[in-house]
């Protein structure tokens, strides 16, 4: 009896015959950079990516410069998308009428910031809270949905006024741990403007609103992500290495200064001990005795600078050139160290 043959069924996916061959990629997570991007957007990435390195390595150094672009930005932002979005006197303002107004008010809020140092910690806390829960939300996607929209904005306010009133508490390290966590997110998002289109912004932005059966994140947009707290750990450590450096030159310079006053203090005092001594025989004793330790001083010692008082008194008297031509008595000198006190033989006796 022969064997039926069975109909030969002809398929397009040959895994079932072969179980060998690799699942093809999907299509969606095939990483195609941007091949002609934007003008416009490509200058404000690069615009932002230098933003994002001066937070990231020099926040803290440059503190009034960050806290002037922080005020600008935020609240060129906020202007900006309440004018363009929402209708303001009853008119829909024009992209630029909008921009125009947001950068205004963007300008007065950086001079806030950097001229009130409490007002740009609080702004710089609730940034670090902001950027913190943007992290937060993207990273627990696989493992977490929120089933409403209220909790994940409940959850980045919430982080937001705690960064806030902490840094406002312990200003220095959460300062430098902000600029560094903010600028790494900036150059996080800018590398994924120019290879993916912004995913990862505009994942962030379905998990805000908490939209049920989402796609999965590719892989490229993972490594995006952990590059983040990695850029911001090597930030925060540049900049404290440059706040020690800092901390070390200025001590040098405090110390400097401080010697030369003690130097200035000590010749004015030597100034005024000149000024105070009277000349003749306080002059003369003070050198004196400092000459000779207290042990070894003798009776004749304190006698021998009254009695070169008393030559000097007889030199100055008129007619004592007379009766002493050849008596010498050298008056500029310490305690008179050098007084011949006898005449050459043949002249009178003294």
């Amino acid at each position: 009896m022969e064997e039926a043959l069975l109909p030969l069924a002809m398929t397009s996916d040959p895994r079932p015959f072969n179980q060998q061959l690799p699942e093809p990629p999907d299509p969606r997570c095939v990483l195609e950079p941007q091949d002609n991007p934007e003008l416009a957007p490509a200058l404000v990435c690069a615009l932002c990516c230098c933003f994002g390195i001066i937070y990231c390595c020099f926040g803290y150094r440059c503190f009034k410069a960050v806290m002037f672009l922080s005020g600008l930005l935020s609240g060129a932002l906020v202007i900006f998308l309440l004018c363009h979005k929402e209708r303001v006197l009853e008119t829909q303002l024009s992209l630029e009428v909008s921009a125009g107004i947001a950068l205004g008010i963007g300008l007065l809020c950086g001079l806030v910031t950097m001229l009130v140092r409490s007002v740009g910690l609080f702004l710089t806390g609730l940034l670090l809270g902001l950027t913190l829960g943007a992290g937060a939300l993207l990273g627990t996607e696989p493992i977490y949905q929120p089933p409403s929209a209220w909790v994940p904005a409940g959850g980045l306010v919430g982080l937001a006024l705690l960064g806030a009133l902490l840094t406002l508490r312990w200003p220095r390290p959460l300062t430098v741990l902000g600029t560094a966590l903010l600028g790494a997110a900036v150059l996080v998002a800018c590398a994924d403007y120019f290879l993916e289109g912004l995913a990862l912004g505009s994942r962030l932005g379905q998990r805000l609103q908490a939209l049920p059966a989402l796609p999965p994140l590719c892989w490229y947009s993972w490594v995006l992500l952990g590059t983040w707290p990695a850029l911001g750990a090597l930030g925060a450590l540049a900049q404290w290495k440059l706040m020690d450096e800092e901390h070390g030159g200025h001590a040098n310079v405090v110390l400097s200064h401080h010697q030369r006053r003690l130097q200035l203090l000590r010749i004015r005092q030597q100034e005024a001990k000149w000024h105070r001594t009277s000349p003749g025989v306080g002059l003369c004793e003070g050198s004196y005795r400092h000459q000779l330790p207290a042990n070894a001083r003798s009776p004749a010692d304190s006698l021998a600078p009254s009695y070169l008082q008393s030559l000097r008194e007889r030199q100055l008297r008129p007619g004592s050139q007379a009766t002493a031509p050849h008596t010498i008595l050298d008056l500029d000198s310490d305690c008179g160290s050098t007084v011949p006190l006898t005449t050459h033989s043949g002249s009178t006796q003294t």
